[in-house]
């Protein structure tokens, strides 16, 4: 068995008059996150974590934000389709660890849903995605509430 890690990131400004979704997961929240697709930056770092661990490049590559086959998508299915990928080559995700940076909303109430959202959309358990959430304790654009951020780190095993 071969296994492999990845590592993933990604940013998206906050803006009026969007809707903010992260993990899949809708929030109810004064802003939203500015991008192409929904800009579900949790999802975008997973993707990415995942297309690197199997030396895919990156998100950018396979969905760009120049084609309007990918404008405003919903990005449960850039995380799919990413999956997908991964499986014609022969892989499978072992587990999955993300942190989203966000001043405000607070996340905690949503983790939960946002884990069980992640887990279902790439055919995992949903004891292999964990999902955390911090501050950045008012410092730098994240402090400032004028973006959120996402980090996150995949295992991947060839089949």
């Amino acid at each position: 068995m071969k296994i492999r890690t990845g590592f993933g990131f990604d940013v998206h400004r906050l803006v009026p008059g969007r809707e903010l979704w992260l993990g899949g997961v809708r929030i109810e929240h004064e802003l939203g996150l500015l991008g192409h697709s929904d800009a579900d930056v949790l999802i975008h770092a997973i993707c990415d974590a995942l297309l690197g661990a199997a030396a895919l490049r990156d998100i950018g590559y396979h969905f760009p934000d120049t084609s309007a086959d990918f404008a405003g998508i919903d990005s449960k299915v850039l995380l799919r389709r990413t999956v997908d990928l991964l499986a014609e080559r022969g892989y499978a995700i072992g587990n999955v660890d993300a942190t989203v940076c966000a001043e405000r909303p607070k996340l905690n109430p949503h983790i939960e849903r946002m884990r069980a959202c992640l887990a279902e959309v790439m055919g995992v358990d949903v004891d292999d995605v964990s999902v955390k959430a911090t501050t950045t304790e008012r410092l730098g654009f994240t402090g400032r509430e004028e973006g959120i951020s996402a980090y996150a780190v995949v295992l991947i095993e060839r089949q």
